[in-house]
């Protein structure tokens, strides 16, 4: 398996396919590169060169103990770019892999990078806090190792079954196949990699990170996101961003590439050509 090995020791798998243009693709939490299927074979074959990477301790990368935050997120991608020679590219971001995509292009990305596009993404800062009173609640993430650390198998079964792709909701299309899918990427990784990586999506504040991105930035949310809600995310990255388009969809789902992959995907190559 093609992997490159980071300064502190991390194994990070990647996939690289194609040739053109580089889009790389930046994974939500606990899953790995294959939550971006859809996208990437789309891509694929309107003619652009697609990356994907397992973040340290997800999917296929090395189950290391340490370096689970977004500082060490953002340089293992730094790392993987450096490394594939990747220029002029387009960086897609969902949900953890939102921020840790804002995190790379404000970092690491200036003269590497075209575009960003944010999907259901983390910032600025996931929760609550007396300078951010719309966010979630320091409990809700609580509740998440706890379940996490008593039985993730379950844990995750009911995320990706209920609020992850809105199947919760009266009316709900459910897939089978999506949830065992959405099942089997999380539990490939490490449950020590998953547990810290809460506190990386849900206190990390990218607020400095997004003042700092200058390229055109699409930001894509469902309105119905019921894991990152809108209102604390999306809406206020919007403002923040410099160059930014905020595109909401109405009743989408925090799983909304995979529900609704044909429009997300051909929104995104609107933006990409535009």
């Amino acid at each position: 398996m093609p992997t490159i090995t980071t300064k502190d020791g991390a194994k990070i798998y990647y996939k690289d396919w194609g040739s053109g243009q580089p889009i790389v693709f930046h994974h939500g939490w606990p899953l790995c590169a294959d939550d971006w299927d859809a996208q990437m074979l789309f891509f694929v074959h309107q003619g652009f060169r697609v990356v994907a990477h397992d973040r340290r301790g997800h999917g296929r990368s090395s189950q290391i103990d340490s370096g689970h935050d977004m500082n060490h997120y953002a340089l293992d991608v730094a790392a993987v770019t450096e490394h594939l020679g990747l220029s002029d590219a387009v960086h897609i971001g969902h949900s953890t892999g939102g921020g840790e995509a804002a995190a790379y292009v404000a970092r690491y990305g200036k003269g590497r990078v075209d575009k960003l596009v944010m999907i259901g993404a983390v910032p600025p800062v996931m929760v609550k806090s007396a300078s951010n009173p719309e966010g979630t609640p320091i409990e809700v993430f609580d509740d998440f190792r706890a379940h996490l650390a008593a039985n993730r198998a379950q844990f995750y079964l009911d995320v990706a079954s209920g609020p992850f792709y809105g199947f919760n909701r009266d009316g709900a299309k459910v897939s089978q196949g999506m949830i065992e899918n959405w099942w089997r990427q999380g539990m490939m990784g490490s449950a020590l990699a998953h547990y810290h990586g809460i506190k990386a999506f849900s206190e990390t504040d990218f607020t400095e990170d997004l003042k700092k991105i200058e390229v055109p930035t699409l930001v894509m949310h469902g309105d119905d996101d019921q894991v990152v809600p809108i209102n604390a995310s999306a809406i206020k990255s919007a403002e923040i961003i410099k160059n930014a388009t905020l595109k909401v969809y109405k009743g989408y789902s925090h799983g909304m590439a995979t529900t609704h992959a044909d429009e997300i995907n051909n929104d995104i190559l609107e933006f990409i050509q535009s």
